[in-house]
């Protein structure tokens, strides 16, 4: 009985071990593809003219990533020359958010 009881004990906290690693598993992999469909959306909005980027840009990944979203900002940065160019990537039914910041020369 002794053992048995054990066994149970131990049974139980490695299957709860086995869930959290698989949620933190299945939480960096969200992260990852955030990062990576912000650095995608980084390199696009480079190529477009600076001025269309100043009203500031938003949409979806659909329909490759239709649970993820992104916004993109221009803001003033820290040097006078430059200005920041931030992306954020918001997903799931909690709204997770991850941001890329990005510093464009200013065109004179």
């Amino acid at each position: 009985m002794v053992a048995l009881a054990i066994m149970a004990g131990v049974v139980l906290t490695v299957i709860s071990s086995v869930n959290y690693h698989l949620s933190l598993t299945a939480r960096n992999n969200e992260e990852t593809i955030a990062l990576l469909l912000a650095r995608t959306k980084l390199e696009e909005l480079e190529l477009l003219d600076k001025q269309q980027l100043t009203q500031g840009k938003e949409g979806t990944f659909r329909p490759e990533w239709p649970d993820y979203s992104w916004k993109a900002e221009i803001s003033p940065a820290p040097v006078p020359v430059f200005k920041t160019l931030t992306i954020t990537v918001t997903w799931g039914t909690d709204r997770r958010t991850l941001s890329l910041a990005h510093y464009l020369l200013q065109e004179k």
